[in-house]
């Protein structure tokens, strides 16, 4: 089994990436806290959330193009270094009327995040290449996320009870700088030269262009059409699922505290889960492994939000992590796969827009179902969604979508001249 931490480059743009990440989730908790902290208002907090979508929702689109124009380990090192600026804004936030400077620092912070996300997706590829490696990183990946995701919010809301605000800006801070200076340290590799912009008018349409670009590769490629469609759906229905947790888990499992035992056990399920996913993705084909992955995940679900006692929920969301991170590791690896490799970053981008929409509006339509119908139905009607992204995916995706088929990076579209 290939190694993707056997490549250098990949252990640093690895860690650089986890570090960054970390930094990130320190601050879930604890700017919403600070800004609650200062002004005693609910809707000045969810004014906060708001501007957390806002970069992904605007700027998605648009994020791709520097990730394929411009030298990606130069931006990536840009955009950690504009986190670490944006987020220290929040410190001069001491009064309800300068409160306005935390959404300047989010929105700051949140655009630094969506402009690294497609170039490190679209350098990975690079680094450890298209082949098993590839699964490997990508995997490495996902477990990443869950563990960073898990761990980060309530270390983040410890710095605040402990310090407030300038602990977690300060942990925040360092983590952007020490993402920096690993991915400082990744071999410069050789790209086109970036046509010169000239004029503000020409420029912009050539980053039109450029997104129309990305735009036409993911609607005229079957595969990667049909890993956007099935993928956002998948990922609405699970942030309806994921937005219900802490009600279903207070009014039929406890409390609060049960809410950080079924955590623990998806983290547990994704750690375990991860070695296990490499195999399955690289030894099965993309249509009936991401098939199979989608429908357990929804039948983990079901079986976690039917369950009237603590240890049976405790053991489904175990089990919901194994083929949660399968699902992750397929649809990354086969897109990266499918895509030329002067593509990736503007696709990369599409499926990071698609996938902050189809997360707010899942958000908001679970606990709005719940208002309307109920818990109980709110959640097995997000449990039968999940379901249907897999018959999607065995509807759209072609079953050509082998797990060896690993394409050369292709020449012809890395820019338009």
């Amino acid at each position: 089994m290939v190694s993707a931490l056997k490549v250098r480059d990949f252990r640093l743009l690895w860690g650089a990436r986890a570090i960054a990440g970390l930094g990130t989730s320190l601050l879930v908790v604890a700017v919403p806290a600070h800004v609650y902290a200062v002004t005693g208002s609910a809707l000045a907090t969810g004014v906060t959330l708001a501007f957390e979508y806002l970069p992904s929702l605007l700027l998605g689109p648009f994020a791709g193009v520097p990730a394929d124009r411009w030298d990606r380990r130069r931006l990536m090192i840009a955009t950690d270094l504009l986190h670490a600026l944006a987020i220290s804004v929040a410190l001069l936030a001491r009064t309800p009327d300068t409160i306005w400077l935390v959404y300047a620092a989010v929105l700051g912070q949140g655009t630094a995040g969506v402009l690294f996300r497609p170039a490190a997706a679209a350098h990975t590829p690079s680094v450890v290449g298209t082949g098993p490696a590839l699964t490997s990183a990508n995997s490495l990946g996902a477990v990443t996320t869950g563990v960073v995701g898990l761990s980060g919010p309530p270390l983040g809301g410890l710095l605040f009870a402990t310090s407030g605000i300038d602990g977690a800006v300060a942990a925040s801070v360092t983590a952007s700088l020490l993402s920096a200076a690993a991915i400082s340290r990744i071999a410069k590799r050789p790209r086109d030269t970036a046509p010169a912009e000239g004029p503000a008018a020409a420029a912009a349409r050539r980053v039109l262009a450029d997104i129309g670009d990305g735009l036409r590769h993911v609607r005229r490629a079957a595969v990667t059409r049909a890993l956007l469609a099935t993928n956002s759906l998948y990922l609405l229905a699970n942030a309806a699922l994921t937005a219900l947790l802490v009600p279903f888990a207070v009014t039929h499992l406890g409390g609060s505290v049960q809410v950080g035992y079924l955590l623990s056990a998806l983290g547990l399920g994704f750690l375990v889960g991860a070695p296990i996913s490499r195999r399955i993705v690289d030894r099965f084909a993309t249509r009936p492994a991401l098939a199979t992955g989608q429908a357990l995940v929804a039948g983990a679900f079901a079986l976690l939000f039917n369950s009237s006692s603590l240890p049976l929920a405790l053991a489904a969301a175990v089990l919901l992590g194994l083929p949660g991170v399968t699902v992750l590791v397929a649809v990354q690896t086969r897109m990266q796969r499918a895509t030329p490799e002067g593509l990736l970053g503007r696709v990369s981008s599409v499926f990071l827009t698609a996938e902050a929409a189809a997360t707010m509006i899942g958000a908001l339509a679970g606990p709005a179902v719940s208002e309307l119908s109920g818990l109980p139905v709110a959640l097995n009607a997000a449990c039968a969604l999940t379901l249907l992204s897999a018959l999607l995916t065995l509807w759209l995706l072609p079953k050509g979508a082998t797990p060896g088929t690993h394409p050369k990076p292709s020449t012809a579209t890395r820019r338009r001249s």
